[in-house]
């Protein structure tokens, strides 16, 4: 509206203008002061006189968010245009049309994007109660709009399921992330904090409804099981199952100790593996094995360091009747007889005791033997496959191992390299362990983000295969939302312990080894091609022989370390495990590699 001339006036003298001023009752009437400000003389439709009333005067460009609060001094605002000219005037009544309109157009749009979008939307205010329930939300949850408008969403679902609730709190925001509002409900969620001048005031949150996706990946898990469970039966059956199925990596390490089982494979002599513990030394013993021998076969395995030494003899001899008080009357086939035709694989060979050390090489030498309390000698028909994660040569040179029996088993070797030397494999792995243990405990694992598998290819890996294997089974276990995250992690695959690895690398050469070929993994396991001088491979000897290795001497070196912190450590072993961030296994291993 604009404002007329004749309605404008200067003459501070009010007296005198009263007859045309009250012409003009249909508008109001504003007096123009000499200072340029301007007072309110009347309004439309009201006869009191409001000289007093000073009228603010404001540009036509300043924003409606500074001007509404100058209608608490008049119901009326005067237009000036840049020149400082009054154009108009604007009423408080028109301001609040505006508003309401501009409100109404607005709640227009946003409820039409809202239930255009298709997901279940919800918005609490900030005392938890629920102020928009979309058709979707209704549809999804069951629940009318007319119940749960103005209620405690609380009210509704139980809270620790509420990730509204969570978000209004603690201003968390998600995207993407799965969870049950109801324990027979699975949903996608995005939730935001509704945020005004930095203040929590609200959440929001999209849901959608993914019940029958997780129900129908629960039975796609179910029947894969039942599939696998019978390719393996129809494998067993099978007389060209791939002998290396099992071994999974795609490295140069890897295809090199295959194409080595592939060699070794074409002849029956005994087979020496090396390798650290939890690399899998009897899969690939197993590979041997089934490259070579018919399905009918038998692959006899068993732990040299698991039996005790007064039973060792009889389980791998057997043993006639009446040998000895408690015997089976019936007698026993040992082992070796039982893998007549196929493979006898001994494991952990180094635990062997030496008296039945002789007793087996003579069975490797002549092929025959003697059961426990046996007057009539057997023949050994078997091929025999030994593994160790100890270094017998240094066993040799404490005569703790026979030399003999080394050159024997060690007709040809195969090294299998640690993980730490084939991180390239560790996501295969990793792929493999979560398809098993999703199946084996019915987790649906949607997303294993990028800064977990940093986490894993940084870390050293001391217990192997076997390690990440039960690290994959945590992780599983712990991921009920279908995403894991890095917290699900052992405290030693954290970024802290990972440091503090480091520096224990650097300080002290824990889990330092050479490259990564085959012929440098071997100085690690002692079976250099250049033969080492037994004697002075032991611990503790400063003055070592000019022909002992470089590993030799950074083991020597660990060793002294090791015993020094040990007795720093008043000979607690948890503690001096604790202090160098590994674990007390890895600490025995680690002993157990050194000899201590």
């Amino acid at each position: 509206m604009s404002i007329h001339d004749e309605i404008l006036h200067t003459d501070p003298t009010l007296q005198s203008l009263q007859p045309e001023l009250h012409s003009s009752a249909d508008q109001p009437v504003f007096i123009r002061c000499n200072t340029g400000c301007a007072w309110l003389y009347s309004q439309p439709n009201k006869t009191t006189y409001d000289a007093c009333l000073l009228v603010p005067v404001v540009s036509a460009s300043v924003g409606l968010v500074e001007v509404i609060p100058l209608f608490a001094k008049s119901p009326f605002l005067l237009i000036a245009n840049d020149h400082g000219e009054w154009e108009g005037y604007i009423a408080v009544s028109d301001v609040l049309h505006a508003v309401l309109h501009a409100h109404r157009l607005m709640e227009a749009y946003f409820e039409t994007t809202l239930e255009t979008a298709g997901s279940a939307l919800t918005l609490i205010n900030e005392e938890a109660k629920v102020t928009y329930w979309t058709s979707g939300a209704e549809h999804v949850f069951s629940i009318s709009k007319n119940d749960i408008i103005g209620k405690p969403a609380a009210d509704f679902f139980p809270p620790d399921r509420l990730q509204s609730l969570k978000t209004l709190h603690t201003g968390e925001t998600v995207y993407r992330k799965q969870h049950q509002p109801r324990p027979d409900l699975f949903a996608l969620i995005n939730a935001r904090p509704v945020l005004l001048d930095g203040r929590i005031v609200g959440a929001v949150a999209a849901e959608v409804d993914i019940t029958t996706e997780i129900r129908l990946h629960q039975e796609l898990l179910h029947m894969t099981s039942k599939v696998q469970h019978l390719e393996k039966a129809v494998a067993r059956l099978r007389p060209d199952m791939d002998p290396f199925a099992r071994i999974k990596g795609s490295s140069p390490v890897i295809h090199q100790c295959l194409e080595t089982i592939r060699k070794i494979s074409t002849t029956s002599a005994t087979v020496l593996i090396l390798g650290e513990s939890g690399t899998g030394k009897e899969l690939f013993a197993k590979a041997i094995h089934d490259l070579r021998e018919p399905q009918t076969a038998p692959f006899i395995a068993i732990n040299c360091g698991a039996i005790p030494a007064s039973l060792f003899e009889s389980e791998l001899f057997g043993y006639e009747k009446g040998a000895f008080s408690g015997a089976d009357p019936k007698g026993k086939k040992g082992k070796i007889e039982l893998a007549e035709g196929g493979t006898l694989f001994l494991d952990e060979i180094g635990e062997m005791p030496l008296e039945l050390q002789v007793k087996l090489l003579r069975v490797l030498q002549e092929k025959s033997y003697f059961p426990v309390g046996g007057t009539r000698m057997k023949q050994a028909d078997c091929r025999i496959i030994a593994a160790t994660n100890q270094n017998l040569l240094r066993m040799i040179a404490r005569n703790q191992f026979r030399e003999d029996l080394y050159y024997r088993l060690n007709v040809i070797n195969l090294v299998i390299p640690p993980l730490r030397m084939r991180k390239e494999d560790i996501y295969e792995l990793t792929q493999t362990f979560l398809q098993e243990f999703s199946l084996l405990y019915n987790r649906h694992i949607e997303l294993v983000p990028p800064e977990v598998f940093k986490l894993l290819f940084q870390y050293d890996w001391p217990g192997n295969v076997r390690e990440l294997r039960n690290v994959i089974e945590r992780l599983t276990i712990l991921t009920t939302d279908g995403e894991v995250k890095p917290e699900y992690l052992p405290d030693t695959l954290t970024p802290i312990s990972l440091q503090e690895q480091s520096e224990i690398q650097l300080t002290s050469g824990i889990h330092s080894y050479p490259g990564s070929t085959d012929e440098q993994l071997q100085h690690s396991m002692g079976t250099e091609t250049d033969q080492v001088n037994p004697v002075a491979a032991t611990v503790g000897d400063p003055d070592l022989a000019p022909s002992v290795s470089y590993q030799q001497q950074l083991d020597t070196y660990e060793a002294q370390l090791l015993l020094q912190y040990l007795e720093a450590a008043g000979g607690n072993k948890r503690t001096l495990a604790k202090q160098l961030g590994i674990s007390r296994a890895t600490l025995y291993n680690r002993m157990n590699r050194l000899g201590l």
